[in-house]
């Protein structure tokens, strides 16, 4: 197991760091100082050179063994701290696969001068690839590791020793290190005060008298007959204190129902559209997205969304091309290797046929680790449950071979929760009902969910898809509710009409109607203006409401029956732990008897790591399948699920 790896230059600026036991700062300073200041290296070794991590020597120090990889032209350094007991093999292969991602990835941004900063959301690919190479006892043939041995003489604080000054920090920038570097001056002699600084003597003018405090004696009345008795400056200080009361701003009345009064005329509803909103597109207000990046055009031209495991291997690939090599085989997320579920069934290992008795103390271990990775108790056990029944039965042999079926039964049972009873092809059924020779209509997709999950955001991320296939989409505005939500799906739907005439893809258009009209009139009325204009698909934003509110739930049902979406998605938060299935339950049930949500699209995915039970929460409480999972912040950033990476999540 690694206990740490971190990517930074080689000036000792840390762009990306992984930690998985407490390291002190001085094994890393050492680690600089001898091999990149002081060149403590065998002949031989190019350290300087773009070098696969076989081919540079260890590094030594306390208990620790540190291998690495490097990359000149950029001046990166990946460095992975394992214990020196621990014999790693899969080490190197780590190493060189990060290299070739993270430069893939984020080289770009390294490129530009000065840079000590790189925005990167580099942990999920990070964790795709120990999960598959964890496990791997494949031993390629490699030279005699060479070690470089620390200095004997250093202490195990190294920052005393080194003669050049500390790295800069990550995320110190330009002027603040002017800044610092001014007010830490060496020179002895004081700064000039400037002119308009105070007097060394105040006045009696400037002379401040401290408030008497609640020990001083003095009731709040006789201060205030006090303050109320003061002479003022000038003889026109009253007149001056009625001036600004009558220049005062004059506060808006509220009454009983959350309505302004009536004699207040100031327009509360700013969502008219403005000079600015019908301004002509910039064309270079909005950063290209590189739609390769999240999908892929098949033979008929369709945009197929990637996962996150087909966009890992296809970066390996391509930069395994480049150095005229075979790829690599593309073996599953979920290695062969000894992950934390497995490890619990180490006292039942003995060459005999398994028992319910057996099991027992092992399933409650199984059972608390899925709590622990948040997965809803009644989910947890049907898992359990599951896995008990493949084992029941089975003789066991090696360790490796109860690994195994451990693994196989856990990704069976996962895979008959997680495995959706219709299809998820939403592509083909846009088709279907838009290319229609006599019944042609727009299809409608709904999003609905709790306050603050991300609902606009998933939208737009699902817009800038349907986009790269060409389709006419409407967004319709009904979060009337909330201030603000018409204006942000105003800029989602600027940004996106440009990147689409930008890149000649589709068209997009926002129909709103401002604020404190019924939403579900608006959603009738957004389709029927659809229809009339030739629009493939209605993109339809809903405000967000408490799941345990029986009142604001209510209204979906009418919602449902105006606007008949085709597809009703549920936005789920990955980080919202067990309370998922209330959620996911509430909202299925308030369409109605014969009607209910059609699919989840779980946000914020790249923020758990492996905290990934609330896909399996909610699909458990529902029999609801998840479409679509966000993985970040951009138009891009939309991915399908993969099985298969949730198990490795869960096992790990």
């Amino acid at each position: 197991m690694l206990d740490g790896f971190e990517i930074l230059t080689t000036s000792g600026v840390v762009l990306w760091s992984r930690n998985y036991a407490p390291l002190s700062s001085g094994l890393m300073n050492g680690f600089l100082k001898d091999v990149f200041i002081e060149e403590k290296v065998l002949p031989g070794a190019t350290a300087a050179d773009d070098t696969a991590a076989a081919q540079n020597p260890s590094y030594k120090k306390e208990k620790y063994t540190l291998r690495w990889a490097s990359v000149k032209d950029l001046g990166l350094v990946f460095v992975a701290v394992y214990q020196s007991l621990l014999h790693l093999s899969w080490v190197d292969k780590l190493l060189d696969n990060i290299r070739v991602l993270f430069v893939d990835l984020y080289g770009d941004q390294v490129k530009k001068p000065h840079s000590s900063v790189v925005e990167c959301d580099f942990d999920g690919y990070f964790d795709q690839q120990v999960r598959e190479l964890e496990g791997s006892t494949e031993k390629a043939p490699q030279r005699p590791p060479q070690i470089v041995h620390g200095d004997p003489d250093s202490s195990a604080d190294t920052n005393t020793n080194l003669e050049v000054p500390p790295p800069p920090m990550p995320g110190l920038l330009s002027g603040q290190k002017t800044a610092t570097s001014a007010t830490t001056s060496t020179d002895a002699t004081p700064t000039s005060t400037p002119d308009t600084s105070r007097p060394t003597t105040p006045s009696d003018g400037h002379l401040l008298s401290a408030k008497p405090g609640r020990g001083s004696g003095v009731s709040r009345r006789a201060r205030k007959a006090a303050s109320s008795t003061q002479p003022s400056s000038g003889g026109d200080g009253k007149s001056k204190d009625k001036s600004t009361n009558a220049k005062s701003k004059k506060m808006r009345r509220w009454d009983a129902d959350g309505m302004a009064d009536e004699d207040d005329k100031v327009p509360l509803d700013y969502s008219a559209t403005s000079d600015i909103d019908s301004r002509p597109v910039s064309s270079s207000g909005v950063e290209p997205i590189d739609a390769t990046a999240s999908g892929t055009r098949t033979g008929k031209g369709q945009y197929i969304l990637k996962d996150l495991d087909s966009e890992v291997h296809s970066i390996l690939q391509h930069a395994n091309e480049k150095k005229s090599q075979p790829a690599p085989s593309k073996s599953g997320v979920v290695g062969s290797g000894i992950g934390a579920i497995s490890g619990l069934f180490r006292s039942v290992i003995g060459g005999k046929v398994l028992t319910k008795e057996d099991l027992e103390k092992p399933m409650k271990g199984m059972e608390e680790h899925l709590l622990n990775k948040n997965v809803a108790r009644e989910a947890a056990v049907r898992l359990c449950e599951g896995v008990e029944r493949e084992l029941i039965g089975t003789k066991t042999g090696s360790f490796e071979s109860i690994n195994t079926t451990i693994r196989t039964s856990m990704e069976s049972s996962l895979r008959k929760i997680l495995t959706p009873t219709t299809s998820l092809d939403i592509l083909h059924s846009i088709t279907s009902i838009t290319n229609h020779p006599s019944h042609r209509r727009p299809y409608t997709i709904s999003i609905v969910g709790v306050n603050g999950v991300g609902k606009s955001t998933s939208l737009s991320k699902l817009a800038f898809f349907l986009l790269q296939n060409n389709f006419r989409i409407i967004i319709a505005a009904c979060d009337t509710f909330r201030s603000g939500a018409v204006e942000q799906l105003r800029v989602h739907a600027r940004n996106l009409k440009e990147l689409s005439e930008r890149e000649q893809l589709g068209y997009i258009e926002l129909y709103e109607k401002g604020y404190g009209k019924d939403a579900a009139h608006i959603a009738k009325d957004a389709v029927t203006y659809a229809k009339q204009n030739q629009f493939d698909v209605v993109l339809i934003d809903t405000a967000g409401r408490r799941h345990n509110d029986a009142r604001l739930m209510s209204s979906l049902e009418k919602f449902a029956q105006l606007a008949q979406p085709d597809k009703i998605l549920m936005v789920g938060e990955a980080l919202v732990g067990t309370d998922s299935v209330a959620q996911a339950r509430a909202f299925n049930q308030a369409f109605g008897v014969k009607r209910g949500i059609d699919g989840f699209l779980i946000s914020k995915c790249d923020t758990v790591g492996e905290m990934v039970g609330v896909l399996v929460s909610m699909v458990h409480a529902t029999g609801v399948p998840v479409v679509f999972l966000g993985v970040g912040q951009l138009y891009g950033d939309l991915r399908t699920l993969n099985v298969g990476w949730v198990v490795g999540l869960l096992m790990g």
